[in-house]
């Protein structure tokens, strides 16, 4: 393969799309090409537009206002679990509706509206319940190592951006689902903090707490991408951090879940770049409840899930792994779960944590990525088990509905990357980017994986 380390970014593309040096066909061209030279390994893409997507570029490439779009010609993966509009939107299972979806969500049209060309849809765990990315449709796999998960739920944008088939992708987090495959990846990821991005997840966002953010290579394209899906171009503007109070914490929110030597030592490296850069960076961890990575993410998890589950149109069709889930959800849900009370108690303990703190620093997650494999095929308390030891660090910031992103933060002794946490306050998202660049400088990472040279 070509050497891709140079390839164009999603700031590079725009620019040359918008002065007329590239036209928005020859980034489609291009993009289609490496997709087709990586699919076969990584199995990323659970449709290729390839027709469709040249007819959209032609169309950005015709159009008047061309030199105005902050997207323009940028190819851009979205993940199979929003409508676009012609094309199934199958989430992951054989009991979604494989007929074309009538119209586009809100990210789709934001996204195309702002120049970029939607050249395929991305595979995912079925109905996106787990941190790794295997279904019916097959497995992916991870571009810096294959036998490894590429993360979930959204595994084949993490997967498609890794190995510069395109250099941004469209995710969405429930509980991780953007930041466990980032950290996977070598990837910097978004979760926006509530209400910041459309969400119009399936049957509720899983209770408010999915949200819909970017997979990029770079900060500045993060950025980008998040400014257009936030319809607010000044987050495009990556500004400086100033001096921030930064907390240190290793610890995993899940009691009796260990945390490598590796991924916690990738985090004090940060923590150190951040103290020599200015910032007053002290450990600290905050007050988890004793019971919020258990009844508390179970009973959001499974009755989301169930509810999504209830929009399929055979939901007997399931896997049996999710099936389970799902009547877990149910028999959840009659009874009145999941209970306000325990979602408001963990927010105020966060407002107590950041009463001093403007910025919680974490390992991404607390193991390598598991490996990749028929994880459908197999059973539901082994998947549960592999999923909360391998990524504990997300969920909390889901259920208070706080921004929160993954960044890379150097390689394991396997050559496999390693990612921080950077966790803000509601509205912080242009903090932690401005955090996320700092880093970026003072510890450059390698865009894509070495597969993809």
């Amino acid at each position: 393969m070509a050497d891709l380390t140079t390839a164009p970014t999603a700031v590079d593309i725009a620019a040359q799309v918008r002065s007329g040096t590239m036209t928005a066909r020859r980034a489609t061209e291009e993009a289609l090409a490496r997709i087709a030279r990586t699919q076969p390994a990584f199995n990323a893409w659970q449709v290729v537009r390839r027709d469709a997507a040249l007819a959209e570029a032609d169309a950005v490439d015709a159009r008047s206002d061309r030199f105005a779009l902050p997207l323009a010609g940028v190819p851009v993966a979205v993940k199979d679990n929003v409508p676009v509009m012609g094309q199934p939107m199958r989430d992951g299972s054989a009991a979604s509706d494989p007929a074309p979806q009538p119209r586009n969500h809100e990210v789709v049209r934001r996204l195309r509206a702002a120049g970029a060309v939607v050249v395929g849809l991305t595979r995912v765990p079925e109905l996106c319940l787990w941190g790794a990315t295997d279904s019916v449709f097959g497995i992916t796999r991870n571009p810096w190592d294959r036998e490894r998960t590429p993360g979930g739920s959204s595994g084949g944008s993490a997967a498609a951006v890794a190995s510069g088939a395109v250099p941004v992708a469209h995710g969405n987090d429930g509980l991780g689902s953007i930041r466990i495959p980032s950290a996977c990846c070598g990837l910097v990821g978004l979760k926006p903090g509530y209400g910041v991005v459309p969400s119009d997840l399936g049957a509720g966002s899983w209770h408010g707490m999915a949200e819909n953010g970017p997979l990029a290579t770079t900060v500045a394209d993060a950025a980008l991408v998040f400014s257009v899906l936030a319809g607010d171009a000044s987050y495009a503007t990556v500004g400086e951090p100033g001096t921030l109070r930064v907390a240190l914490s290793t610890r995993s929110p899940a009691a009796g879940v260990p945390v490598s030597k590796e991924w916690s030592d990738a985090a004090r490296r940060v923590a150190r770049l951040l103290a020599e850069a200015g910032h007053r960076v002290a450990e600290r961890t905050p007050r988890y409840p004793a019971t919020l990575m258990s009844t508390t993410t179970l009973a959001l998890w499974t009755t989301g899930a169930a509810a999504d589950a209830d929009l399929f149109a055979d939901p007997t069709a399931l896997e049996k792994r999710n099936a389970r889930h799902v009547a877990i959800g149910r028999r959840l849900a009659e009874r009145g779960h999941p209970k306000p009370g325990a979602r408001e108690r963990w927010r105020a303990r966060a407002e107590e944590f950041f009463a001093d703190t403007d910025v919680l620093l974490t390992p991404t997650l607390a193991q390598p990525p598991i490996r990749a494999k028929a994880w459908s095929r197999g059973g539901y308390l082994a998947t549960v088990q592999a999923n909360a030891r391998y990524a504990p660090f997300a969920a909390p910031w889901n259920i208070a509905g706080w921004p929160a992103m993954s960044v890379p933060a150097g390689l394991d002794g396997a050559g496999r990357p390693l990612g921080v946490q950077l966790v803000g306050r509601p509205g912080s998202e242009a903090t932690l980017l401005a955090v996320a660049a700092q880093l970026e400088q003072l510890q450059p990472w390698p865009r894509v994986a070495p597969s993809a040279r």
